[in-house]
């Protein structure tokens, strides 16, 4: 076979691949769209996406408190994972020896393995209890002026899910890192510029992009996670009512109720689906628009 040959058969592979892809994508898209907007303007779309009680048994299904809930809990697991991942990759990548690295690197690969069940154990066993003992702290109670709270809550919730993006952030923004010529750290070093100043001012934005994807893939990880928010988050469908009191994600509201749901209970979790996916779509957009005006610029 010759060396032409070869190549025509790889991009026929190859294309067949991206094609495979593309297919997967417009068939959850086709499912997704035609059993779910039907149901949406059955219901009516005001009273569905904004409507905040949700009994299915009296055919009321109103979704705004799971879409709160799983806003706050992403908006938490960010605050939670993406400094701590950001500074941890900035670490191994320009501040950490080789032998720590060879330590830290089988660890964040580790993380990533581990099932999203475990989390939520770890998540019961350790995290649930507590948060539950400082809650009740007097200085929760006075400072704080926190007059009651729960161990399965937002707060939890945004912890754990902060944890679980961990090796997302921190393996994508140390790729990126490392991606960036170490001439912009040399030239800001020959301009009297500190180790820390260099890494900080000269490397970290030349990696932009980069880390603007890390976010990007930790928050799709955040709003997509279903198990151990279901075991942590104590899954009330009222509207949330505090940092540490219970709530219900999309997710959690899917995976909970699907296996006993029938006709327009059914319909409706498959809307929720629809209202999830397109509100995935719109963040990655956004992000999209942000990196691509950060590269622009």
């Amino acid at each position: 076979m010759t060396s032409k040959l070869k190549e025509g058969v790889m991009q026929v592979v190859f294309t067949l691949c991206a094609c495979v892809s593309i297919l997967a994508v417009a068939l959850i898209c086709i499912f997704l769209f035609a059993n779910g907007v039907p149901t949406l303007f059955k219901i009516g779309p005001m009273q569905f996406l904004l409507g905040t009680t949700w009994k299915p048994g009296n055919d009321i299904f109103g979704i705004l408190p799971m879409i709160l809930g799983s806003i706050y809990v992403t908006a938490g697991a960010i605050l939670v994972g993406v400094p701590i991942g950001l500074l941890t990759a900035i670490y191994m990548s320009r501040f950490a020896s080789p032998r720590i690295n060879k330590i830290m690197l089988p660890a964040v690969q580790l993380l990533a393995g581990i099932p999203s069940v475990v989390y939520g154990f770890f998540g019961m066993i350790v995290l649930v209890p507590a948060v539950q003992a400082m809650v009740k702290t007097p200085f929760f109670k006075t400072v704080l002026h926190v007059k009651s709270g729960k161990g399965m809550s937002l707060f939890t919730a945004a912890v754990l899910l902060g944890i679980m993006i961990l090796p997302t952030i921190i393996t994508v923004s140390k790729t990126s890192l490392d991606a960036v010529p170490n001439s912009y750290y040399e030239g800001s070093l020959a301009l009297g510029a500190t180790h820390e100043r260099s890494v900080f001012c000269a490397v970290l934005p030349a990696a932009r992009s980069g880390v603007l994807s890390a976010v990007i893939l930790g928050i799709g990880r955040a709003i997509g996670e279903t198990m151990a928010v279901v075991m942590v988050a104590g899954n009330q469908t009222w509207m949330p009512k505090g940092l540490f009191q219970g709530l219900r994600t999309m997710t959690s509201n899917i995976v909970i109720e699907m296996g006993y749901a029938a006709d327009l209970h059914r319909e409706a979790l498959i809307a929720t689906g629809v209202v999830l996916f397109i509100f995935i779509l719109l963040i990655n957009l956004c992000f999209s628009l942000v990196k691509g005006g950060s590269d622009h610029a």
